[in-house]
């Protein structure tokens, strides 16, 4: 990023927190000339002065010094704050475990998902058939995603970038508003800022939610479950119409048996 894209954006956050210059420098604890020299680009703060700027603003030093911040919208200004860092345990080898939310923890993450303190109190565990990656596992509610049935662990990769969300996959999303929800996706937010949720089972309405409410975002890897699937078989055959197409079965092959016996008989 050149020095005049950092220049406006010094200036841009100056403005969106609302302080004059004079302000600003009291804040940063600088002289107020120098304010004005980095707005106009005739001087670039030092790595320690930017933490400071970005601090202030909420942002990383990373998205002071990378993005058009004048631009982002508020799903992604939400994403790139500094206090939605995902905080991890480590094995002995700094090997990221796998985290598990259970139902009752679930109200405490809302609050807790950024306190390393909070994280390492949950139970964690590995799954060697995973790349190495951000992964963590949420005890499923409710019966919106059948055949994914309530008390299912699904584990889910973190997803660094909302707006890579591929349209119709699921995700566990961890939100303001909702709390935790496990849906499928639809990625609206170039278009109106928010994410379609769609429910396997039919009998729940999908439903929309603002991009700049998803606190966390994980991409559903696998599941583990003490309970096989019904409901739905490979090629969306329902157990009802699998033992249709057997008893359809059986009749037929009743029906040559007599065919059968009958020419015996002629």
């Amino acid at each position: 990023m050149s020095i005049v894209k950092i220049n406006e954006n010094i200036r841009f956050l100056r403005k969106q927190l609302g302080l004059t210059q004079d302000q600003f420098a009291q804040r940063l604890e600088i002289k107020r000339s120098l304010v004005g020299a980095y707005e106009e680009g005739r001087a670039e703060p030092r790595l320690e002065l930017l933490q400071k700027m970005a601090s202030l603003g909420g942002y990383t030093v990373d998205v002071l010094i990378g993005k058009d911040i004048s631009q982002m919208k508020p799903y992604e200004k939400k994403a790139m704050m500094s206090k939605d860092v995902v905080v991890v345990t480590v094995d002995e080898q700094s090997r990221n475990n796998i985290e598990l939310v259970p139902m009752r923890a679930a109200a405490g993450y809302l609050n807790g998902y950024a306190d390393p303190e909070y994280i390492k109190e949950l139970p964690r565990f590995k799954l060697p058939i995973l790349k190495q990656g951000t992964y963590r596992a949420f005890e499923i509610a409710g019966d919106s995603m059948l055949p994914i049935v309530p008390g299912t662990i699904v584990i889910g990769e973190l997803v660094e970038d909302i707006n890579s969300v591929k349209n119709g996959k699921p995700y566990v999303l961890v939100t303001g508003r909702e709390g935790i929800v496990f849906k499928r996706v639809f990625n609206y937010l170039n278009e109106s800022g928010k994410l379609f949720l769609v429910s396997d089972n039919r009998q729940y309405a999908p439903y929309q939610v603002d991009g700049a409410d998803v606190i966390e975002l994980w991409s559903a890897k696998a599941y583990i479950s003490v309970d096989f699937p019904e409901g739905q078989t490979q090629g969306d055959l329902s157990v009802e119409q699998l033992a249709g197409m057997v008893m359809n079965l059986k009749q037929e092959i009743q029906s040559l048996k007599s065919q059968a016996s009958n020419k015996k008989l002629s």
